[in-house]
């Protein structure tokens, strides 16, 4: 998963950098968002049932070889704004089918009672790899050039596919092939709909994050607001998940939270205030110390959030689940950098970044007062 994560940390920097550089445009970035999340919303539902009736281990496989295969696209020469969005829409349909089945290997590999410590210790080595791969990829452009990129990018693809296959789990019996009913479709939205504090936590990360999506934006912070190139954007997309390690690692070596509520809402209200300070900074050093509390704040609400989901769901749905979560998470994420590419170009870059910091806050305020479940959430 490491592995993993670094290609696509890498992928992503690689594909950003070359988009800004031959459009200059904060629309085309925006649109980013726009092709990675199209496949979650298209697939999403089909993943979660593959993950409860097919073998796991080999899902991975076959998706990390998919992920390989995107890789290829721009080491074809041709990096023009279509293709590079095709790379990034296959790359993002593997993805779609990924993510339930990683939930859903975990509680298989990890005993119950250390499962919470086990989802905190994954979520620094994928934080971990969020540092790295960002850091890398941004150095490898300002030394050789993108192609460089993915080719280091398709061969961790094929070396992560090595380790998805090398993999042994509790394969739970009821695993087993199947066309899918609209009924098992929806098996795991249903669940999560009654499921209410599940629902706010999810809905809190969504309506959340949504309005925060600075990172869509920083090759312009990069270049035009911090005078710097590709290197200065390797390191701000790396800041995120540096702060992100350093907030995992702590919340390992801690006690259980008695009141994972209270500090879900606390956290996304930070995401919020540090998001402010970055839309409006023009140092270096404050714009890099905004994106390590972005990463922290964010820390804390994934691992809430995945403990949550994977520790009280039963394992048949449990790829169902985490696939309705999925669009959640992946509906925060990427239509929080459409949001925010289309802000920019309408608004201004600074605007859109700062305003979206201010409405995730009051997004904070209207799930504090209307979900008494997230309130009173106790561990």
């Amino acid at each position: 998963m490491f592995l993993s994560s670094v290609a696509t940390q890498m992928l992503s920097v690689a594909v950003s950098w070359d988009l800004y550089s031959r459009t200059h445009s904060a629309m085309v970035l925006g649109n980013v968002g726009l092709v990675q999340v199209a496949p979650t919303l298209i697939f999403t539902l089909f993943a979660g049932h593959a993950a409860d009736r097919y073998d796991r281990r080999w899902l991975m496989v076959v998706t990390q070889l998919a992920v390989f295969v995107a890789s290829l696209i721009p080491l074809t020469g041709n990096s023009s704004v279509v293709p590079l969005y095709s790379c990034l829409f296959l790359a993002a349909t593997a993805r779609t089918f990924q993510w339930p089945v990683r939930g859903t290997l975990m509680p298989n590999v990890v005993p119950a009672e250390i499962l919470g410590n086990a989802i905190t210790w994954s979520s620094s080595f994928f934080e971990l790899a969020s540092v790295s791969g960002p850091a890398v990829g941004g150095v490898l452009i300002a030394v050789s050039g993108s192609r460089s990129v993915y080719a280091l990018q398709a061969t961790l693809a094929l070396l992560s596919a090595v380790g998805f296959a090398s993999i042994h789990y509790r394969s739970p019996e009821r695993v087993q092939s199947g066309a899918p009913s609209l009924r098992s479709l929806l098996e795991g939205v249903r669940f999560l709909w009654a499921n209410k504090l599940m629902l706010s936590a999810v809905s809190l990360d969504l309506f959340g994050v949504l309005f925060g999506g600075a990172v869509a934006l920083l090759p312009i912070y990069a270049v035009e607001i911090l005078g710097g190139g590709a290197n200065t954007l390797g390191w701000l997309r790396a800041a995120p998940a540096a702060g992100a390690v350093v907030m995992a690692i702590t919340l390992a070596h801690l006690p259980k939270l008695r009141k994972p509520g209270t500090t879900l809402l606390w956290a996304v209200a930070g995401f919020g205030v540090a998001t402010i300070v970055f839309g409006v900074s023009r140092n270096l050093w404050l714009s890099l110390g905004a994106l390590l509390l972005i990463g922290a704040c964010d820390n804390i609400s994934v691992v809430l959030r995945q403990s949550l989901v994977q520790g009280k769901t039963p394992d048949a749905v449990r790829g169902r689940v985490l696939a309705a979560t999925s669009v959640f998470i992946s509906c925060s994420n990427q239509i929080g950098a459409v949001e925010s590419g289309w802000a920019a170009a309408w608004l201004g870059t600074v605007p859109s970044v700062a305003g979206g910091g201010v409405a995730t806050i009051l997004v904070v305020a209207v799930c504090a007062a209307v979900s008494p479940s997230l309130r009173r959430w106790r561990e």
